[in-house]
């Protein structure tokens, strides 16, 4: 089938997994730069007193979970979890016969995010983290450009889900 106006669907899901694509990788040429260019627990700073690029390896799960544990089961479970996580995602996809823009946008980027850290969990055992965000002696945890992707495809899933038109229609109508 060609592409044209005719399939609006394949455009759109062409338009998700280039979305995916870009966020896989912007996330691996981002960690490839800073693990070349930065010494490993380097500090540089990009916005002084909010942002500061710090590389740092991250063998454990999000926010640091489970980062001290040197059990070998930690490395397996997150890539199975992660692989687990990712083919929902896709059943999720594949079975929709349309997504709305939010949804296979947020979608897209949880999937580009979560292949790029789990492709470097397979191949390293962990993930590299650099990006630092505080506020005078607060920091938040490091993360990547995968992990940003991830919240802010979550974010675009919690518009659709907490403000679609048909939530806020039942709202009006019953208030």
């Amino acid at each position: 089938m060609p592409f044209t106006a005719k399939h609006p669907q394949r455009i759109a899901r062409l338009s998700y997994a280039l979305i995916a694509v870009l966020a896989f990788i912007a996330d691996q040429v981002t960690k490839g730069l800073i693990e070349r260019r930065i010494g490993l627990y380097e500090v540089v700073k990009v916005i002084p007193h909010f942002l500061n690029f710090t590389h740092s390896q991250n063998p454990g799960a999000a926010f640091g979970l489970f980062a001290e544990s040197p059990a070998l089961w930690k490395t397996v479970l997150l890539i199975v979890v992660s692989g687990l996580m990712i083919a929902a995602v896709l059943a999720v996809v594949w079975r929709s016969p349309r997504l709305d823009w939010k949804t296979g946008a947020g979608l897209a980027l949880i999937m580009g995010g979560a292949i790029s850290n789990l492709v470097d969990r397979i191949r390293y055992g962990r993930v590299t983290d650099f990006i630092d965000v505080y506020y005078r002696s607060y920091h938040w945890y490091t993360f990547n450009v995968a992990d940003s992707a991830i919240v802010v495809g979550a974010f675009l899933l919690i518009l659709k889900v907490g403000f679609s038109r048909d939530e806020v229609a039942r709202a009006a109508q019953s208030g």
